[in-house]
């Protein structure tokens, strides 16, 4: 067992959940999962990432061990005092795997004229992130993707908020808008005062819907030729939504047109 808190293992750990975590991630195409909902996922795994190293404490080997071989994996047992030093949650669990990132690319997703992308396009906030990709999940969508600016979708805020389904679908980052329209992808966006009503909107061939910056919207973006603009009806009295809770509705409404 790992007791002491200048194990090069703690610092391992740490450089990729860091102030230079992104950096260190791409450079060892590794992030950190933490918890035991992420771990059910990461155990059973075969097309998502990978487990290449678990850390365990006393009790969260005793979790892992029901619903896991561990035999199976590589694993480190370490001290309270120690996972504390790894964790960045106030009450850690115990449980902290290392996982490889997938290499996926946009050409690996065969187009087939039904595929039902997301599209974000400098989106910051990890909780949103997260929330709108286990939303894809839910809702069948084919794959997520980023553009350049947008946060790192293996960081461990973004990990967390995705409650597993990281493992469930293929996520491709920076990504400019033009290569996804320049593929024959049809893009839209939602805007307040967008051209049409979701409810009218219906897909035509494969499709990307868009979602800009929280605070910005996508005025960043540098071609939106061919995009169309969709709203939200809203006959309540909240001016907008969140941006995980109106991707939510739109992937819904996507899941629910006929293929």
């Amino acid at each position: 067992m790992i007791e002491s808190l200048n194990s090069p293992h703690v610092a391992r750990v740490k450089a990729l959940i860091g102030s230079r975590g992104v950096k260190e991630r791409k450079i060892a195409g590794q992030f950190v999962a933490e918890g035991l909902q992420c771990a059910r996922e990461a155990f059973v795994a075969k097309n998502g990432p990978q487990v290449e190293t678990v850390y365990l404490t006393v009790n969260g080997r005793s979790k892992v061990e029901e619903i896991a071989d561990l035999t199976q994996f590589n694993i480190v047992d370490v001290s309270d005092e120690v996972m504390k030093q790894m964790s960045e949650t106030i009450t850690p669990q115990g449980i902290i795997a290392i996982c490889t990132i997938p290499d996926v690319s946009l050409e690996s997703i065969a187009l087939n004229g039904s595929r039902k992308f997301i599209y974000l396009s400098e989106v910051q906030d990890p909780g949103n992130a997260g929330t709108i990709l286990r939303s894809a999940d839910a809702f069948g969508i084919d794959a997520v993707i980023t553009s350049p600016g947008s946060v790192d979708m293996y960081s461990p805020k973004v990990v967390r908020s995705t409650a597993g389904s990281l493992w469930h679908i293929p996520v491709i980052q920076s990504i400019a808008l033009e290569e996804l329209i320049k593929k024959g992808i049809r893009g839209f966006s939602l805007e307040a005062n967008g051209g049409m009503s979701l409810k009218d909107y219906t897909p035509s061939g494969d499709t990307v819907a868009i979602f800009g910056n929280e605070a910005r919207g996508l005025t960043a973006s540098k071609n939106l030729n061919g995009i169309e603009t969709v709203n939200i009806p809203m006959p309540g009295n909240a001016e907008s939504l969140n941006l995980s809770a109106a991707a939510s509705i739109v992937m819904y409404h996507l899941s629910n047109m006929p293929l």
